[in-house]
């Protein structure tokens, strides 16, 4: 079976429109939380690990697709569920979706690039992070669809 990672939050102030509701820009800085929590948290990649900030490693943002289903308001509890449909050489494929009350918010496809921070070429997982991540491929895609070529 497929793990998932959770990330739940509270809708605070600062994500919302003057009419309470999440102003949609906001949910994009919550779907790199997600990512971000997710590599630090399960992977033990995570940003500092990769030496972001010191010229290692980052993960830009290749692709991202969000079909957005039902508004969240100010002081509701939302949960970021993420999996993986598509773990390549260099890059990850996570569906997050996001719900809270019962209700789904959006469903996000978004493909990261592990890449070099200087000059931004693409970079092979290193071993360790990439067997930790198999545990989140979603079991129900093709397995021709979840590895490199």
């Amino acid at each position: 079976m497929t793990e998932r990672f959770v990330l739940s939050r509270q809708i605070e102030f600062n994500h919302c429109d003057p009419a309470g509701m999440v102003f949609y820009p906001r949910y994009f800085e919550m779907i790199s939380a997600t990512v971000e929590r997710f590599l630090a948290d399960e992977i033990d990649y995570g940003w500092t690990t990769m030496g972001a900030s010191t010229g290692g490693f980052g993960t830009p943002m290749g692709q991202i697709d969000v079909r957005f289903s039902n508004p969240s308001y100010l002081g509701e509890w939302l949960d970021f569920s993420l999996v993986i449909k598509r773990l390549g050489r260099a890059s990850a494929t996570f569906e997050i979706t996001c719900s809270g009350d019962g209700k789904t918010r959006f469903v996000c496809n978004a493909t990261i690039v592990h890449a070099e921070t200087g000059g931004g070429k693409s970079q092979p997982w290193p071993d360790a992070a990439r067997t930790r991540m198999t545990r989140f491929l979603d079991a129900s895609e093709d397995p021709e669809m979840r590895t490199p070529a």
